[in-house]
């Protein structure tokens, strides 16, 4: 394929994983088909993508963690400028918390339309030998996305309580911005490190199960 092909295939690859669920899959696919992408290869980038979004979600956290703890360590200054700046970096959270979950139902997606159509072309072999060949690796198939999956969901449900956590943070120090509101708030750091340092170590599990399975695909 060419460089002008190649340039086609992307785009038009980058226009699935960012319309995700939300246009007709049977276009995307019959699209992305006629220039030689086939649901494998788009499960492969819509994995990397979600990988990628739970990379850039970990770092945000880390960044609005870090916000807090200027808040609750605060020591003579503008206390409104250091609660705005929370506030912003917990909004990104937020948005980050939202790309992580959209990418994973995508991947979800474009994995079951992979595997039924696996499933459907089986009966269409001729050789007994290559369809329980094929059939094999389906089931092998299966199995390893069903594990990096879950390690996603896993990543996913340790975010809730961390955003939860940051909210009510927000919310108290929003009605109460003084050097008294920020003393009554300061043993909440321990248990909000512990519950992101959680969340970090799901998302880094995550994405190494999912650069494993990306493997297999290869």
């Amino acid at each position: 394929m060419n460089r002008f092909g190649q340039d086609i295939c992307r785009a038009l690859l980058s226009l699935a994983l960012a319309v995700g669920l939300a246009a007709c899959q049977t276009i995307q696919y019959e699209a992305l088909e006629a220039v030689g992408i086939e649901k494998r290869g788009i499960l492969e980038a819509r994995v990397e993508a979600a990988s990628e979004a739970q990379d850039e979600a970990g770092e945000q956290f880390e960044t609005t963690l870090e916000r807090f703890r200027s808040v609750v360590e605060f020591d003579g200054g503008d206390l409104e400028r250091a609660y705005r700046r929370l506030n912003r970096e917990y909004e990104r959270s937020v948005d980050r918390a939202g790309a992580v979950s959209q990418r994973i139902e995508a991947v979800e997606s474009v994995a079951e339309d992979l595997f039924a159509e696996w499933e459907e072309e089986l009966e269409r072999y001729s050789s007994a030998d290559l369809r329980a060949r094929s059939r094999e690796l389906l089931e092998a198939t299966r199995t390893r996305y069903a594990s990096m999956v879950r390690a996603m969901r896993r990543a996913e449900r340790t975010i809730d309580p961390v955003l939860q956590a940051f909210e009510d943070q927000v919310l108290f120090l929003k009605h109460n911005l003084n050097s008294m509101a920020v003393e009554s708030i300061r043993g909440e750091l321990g248990e909000i490190e512990a519950e992101t340092e959680a969340l970090l170590t799901a998302m880094r599990d995550s994405i190494e199960e999912a650069d494993r399975f990306i493997e297999t695909l290869n």
